[in-house]
């Protein structure tokens, strides 16, 4: 049983933020002042998953690293949109190209930058520690923190709904 109140059978394309969801709101800075990122190994399973039984993933981040193009393609993800300042017309041209309509899309963001695109889509999702503008128009606000999970959270409860997770073998390997 989900915890999220949406029809999650429905969702064929889900698009993450990096910062603050998909790697902890706090960031080190190399010595070069680079900012690295850590990542959920749990997150990175569920996401390559979802890529194997043919959920769309797409990743929309206005930060751009060569080490977060290299992790989201690394686990399957052919779309990722690295440096977009402005998330909506990515997402509305991400979702064009692959036929999608609002209600089939979830969006994952934490912090103003976040709030159009996920405005936009059919259910929109926050971390816990998501900024209070963007719990103000979440559909569903995870109880995992960014970078701690949320990805796997709300890709195990869609796959779960679709007959999807642990299914065969593809889940068990990576």
């Amino acid at each position: 049983m989900s915890s999220i109140n949406y029809d999650l059978k429905k969702i064929k394309g889900i698009a993450f933020d990096v910062d603050g969801v998909l790697s902890p709101s706090t960031i080190p800075l190399s010595p070069e002042g680079e900012p690295l990122r850590m990542v959920s190994i749990k997150d990175g399973y569920a996401l390559q998953l979802a890529v194997k039984k043919g959920l769309k993933i797409a990743i929309i981040s206005g930060g751009n690293t060569k080490a977060v193009d290299v992790r989201f393609r690394g686990l399957g993800i052919k779309d990722v949109y690295l440096g977009s300042s402005v998330k909506l017309p990515i997402l509305q041209q991400w979702m064009s190209d692959n036929d999608f309509q609002a209600d089939e899309v979830a969006f994952v963001g934490d912090d103003i930058p976040d709030i159009q695109a996920m405005q936009y889509v059919g259910l929109a999702v926050a971390p816990a520690d998501a900024a209070d503008e963007v719990k103000l128009v979440a559909s569903y606000i995870s109880p995992k923190t960014g970078g701690y999970g949320v990805g796997r959270e709300l890709l195990e409860q869609v796959m779960k709904a679709q007959g999807l997770w642990m299914s065969d073998q593809k889940a068990f390997g990576w």
